[in-house]
């Protein structure tokens, strides 16, 4: 998936604050600029950036639709988790409780 690596979420995060060349994109990275036009190239298949021409630049464009959608699938992922995170939650809380009144149970008996 193309935003499995964190190189190409970083550059993701950081088109979303507006277009970047790809000097710009390579800044905070130490990997060659051919790298960095590699994880372009990843991001642009998977229809997540677009590049302009603008005279000698090309920018790089977040696609913000792509990245919505993206967003929308992931939330609901994240909330299925969250729901059964949140069952796991009251199994084990009521796992919990019985084993504790199973040990009073067990401590009164020793003591009697």
């Amino acid at each position: 998936m193309a935003l499995a690596d964190p190189v190409r979420r970083a550059m993701v995060a950081r088109l979303s604050r507006g277009p970047a060349t790809v000097n710009e994109l390579a800044a905070p990275f130490a990997i060659t600029k051919q790298a960095v036009s590699k994880h372009i190239q990843v991001l642009e298949q998977a229809g997540l950036v677009t590049r302009t021409r603008e005279a000698q630049r090309r920018p790089v464009h977040l696609a913000a639709t792509a990245l919505e959608q993206l967003t929308s699938w992931i939330d609901r992922y994240r909330l299925d988790a969250e729901r059964n995170y949140r069952q796991l939650d009251v199994l084990l809380a009521a796992m919990t409780q019985k084993t504790e009144k199973t040990q009073k149970t067990e401590k009164k008996g020793k003591t009697e």
